[in-house]
């Protein structure tokens, strides 16, 4: 085994060869998102997915969780809202608060994206050979046990 092989194993190497894969998924993931129409913008689609899974966000909440400041989550939001994504309304205890709620087209926006990015992960994973599969799904794994995202630590 040559000098250049018994390198390819080492840590380094490896999270090396995990980066590249990871960009060239990143770049898979993000092209999936923007392929929907409406077209959405990565923020866009953050902010629609935190407003999905939070609960009872308001405009505020919704700045602090993207890390945005307010005027750039209103006006996030102002576009959502124009198309028919994100609708506010009035807080059931308080009136003068408004929640931010993500409309049913929104929601159905959300699942292509979703149905999308499944199916070019798919794709990526049909191509790849059945031991190739099960070696990266080891690897996940072992990644998790560690305390990678999504670990156990």
């Amino acid at each position: 085994m040559t000098e250049a092989e018994e390198a390819g194993g080492t840590p380094k190497a490896l999270a090396r060869q995990l980066g590249d894969a990871v960009e060239s998924l990143v770049t898979l993931w993000i092209s999936a998102a923007e392929s929907v129409t409406p077209r959405l913008s990565r923020h866009q689609l953050k902010a629609l997915t935190a407003v999905l899974h939070g609960s009872e966000l308001n405009l505020t909440a919704l700045a602090e969780t993207l890390g945005i400041a307010l005027p750039a989550a209103s006006r996030l939001c102002d576009r959502l809202e124009a198309a028919g994504l994100l609708e506010r309304v009035a807080h059931p205890l308080n009136r003068r608060e408004l929640q931010l709620r993500v409309t049913a087209q929104g929601r159905k926006v959300l699942a292509e994206v979703a149905e999308r990015r499944a199916g070019s992960l798919a794709a990526v994973l049909a191509a790849m050979a059945p031991a190739q599969r099960e070696s990266l799904e080891r690897g996940l794994r072992g990644v998790r046990e560690v305390g990678g995202p999504g670990g156990e630590s």
